[in-house]
């Protein structure tokens, strides 16, 4: 697409969005190209939603059709899955809390409206080989296992389930790992399934989507989310205020709520809503690269060339941040560390097949620090 289409794409998903969770019939003569509607909204999303959306304004087609029985059918399996895995839990006595989309799903006003690729489920970590073996008896394959913050499950052919053993892990921000490692007193429930206050879950979903922000980027459905949870739920915003400032995401707290507040139902932007809604809309759901590395040199301060150095470098210290992130991304190495003189190798081979290195280092080239 052009830019102009993009940017007419774009003003269009954000108004077919809105009317969507806000259960109004959309304008059609306010809407453009629907294909490039659609193409946007598969970057972001959020096209379940914007089918909701056309559908409800009569304009129902094979395609609208499609989305919204995909979004239902998934739904369907993921929560058979669900309820399985629960009810295990429950049988072993192991505390869990389900997190993020598998929660927020269900402020949507239609089932399958609210896409998501996998479950997040916090648990209790001193059970974790109870949990794989759980997983395991239940048909999944861990497919990530025993180091990082969490255990990746798949089960054919669309089932991912992300058990989480804490919500954040310290090679990406001591300060939100610090908040969460004591997570146990923020806990609610009597029984083995928790959840957190109505301002604990904003708060996570907002330091949750900060992480995504200032790292490659975080797209519309996340600020969707937002609006969806802020329309749905009263919150004490002394107390979230107060905590996002010892979080340290205030500032973006309050500019994130501002921004999904007045976009979705239809107020005036400020210049600074402006620029943030651009560096959303061109992030995508997963991010950028361009985002990554920008990001990186800003807040570590680092040159190019220190940033390229960084890339080549390999923990091999427990006590350094990036272990943790290391040890979970390449196990084979770190459970054979005669090997971790390789790994270098290992990443540039890696880097040089999946095509990521040119787009790196034209990212690096492009990046303002």
């Amino acid at each position: 697409m052009t830019e102009e289409q993009t940017r007419r794409a774009a003003q269009d998903l954000i108004y077919l969005a809105g009317c969507a969770v806000d259960e109004k019939k959309p304008d059609l003569k306010k809407v453009g190209d629907t294909d490039a509607v659609y193409a946007f909204a598969s970057r972001h999303m959020l096209t379940a939603a914007a089918s909701f959306a056309l559908e409800s304004a009569g304009q129902k087609d094979q395609r609208s059709d499609k989305a919204i029985a995909k979004a239902l059918k998934r739904k369907i399996i993921f929560d058979m899955a669900y309820a399985q895995i629960k009810a295990e839990l429950e049988k072993a006595g192991i505390w869990y809390m389900p997190l993020k989309g598998t929660v927020l799903q269900d402020f949507y006003p239609k089932a399958g409206m609210r896409e998501m690729a996998d479950h997040d489920i916090l648990f209790d970590a001193d059970r974790a080989d109870d949990v794989k073996a759980m997983m395991e008896s239940l048909g999944f394959k861990a497919e990530h296992f025993g180091s990082g913050n969490h255990d990746c499950y798949y089960k054919a052919p669309v089932l991912n389930f992300e058990m989480h053993r804490s919500l954040f892990s310290t090679s990406y921000d001591e300060k939100l790992y610090g908040y969460y490692c004591d997570i146990g007193r923020r806990l609610i429930g009597e029984g083995c399934e928790k959840h957190f206050s109505p301002e604990d879950f904003y708060l996570y979903m907002t330091a949750h989507e900060y992480k995504h922000y200032s790292g490659s980027g975080t797209g519309l459905r996340s600020l969707l989310d937002t609006y969806v949870y802020l329309q749905k739920q009263e919150l004490d915003m002394v107390y979230v205020t107060a905590e996002a400032e010892k979080l340290g995401i205030a500032d973006f707290e309050a500019a994130n709520r501002s921004l999904a507040q007045h976009l979705f139902s239809g107020g005036a932007l400020t210049a600074a809503e402006k620029e943030m809604l651009g560096y959303i809309l061109s992030s995508g759901t997963y991010g950028t690269v361009i985002n990554s590395v920008s990001n990186k040199l800003r807040k570590n301060r680092w040159s190019k060339a220190r940033y390229m150095l960084y890339r080549f470098f390999v923990p091999v210290s427990p006590k350094n941040k990036d272990y943790s992130m290391f040890a979970a991304e390449y196990p084979f190495f770190y459970k054979h560390k005669i090997l971790l003189p390789l790994l270098p190798l290992y990443r540039t081979v890696r880097v040089l097949r999946s095509g990521r290195l040119k787009t790196e280092l034209k990212a690096l080239w492009t990046a303002k620090r």
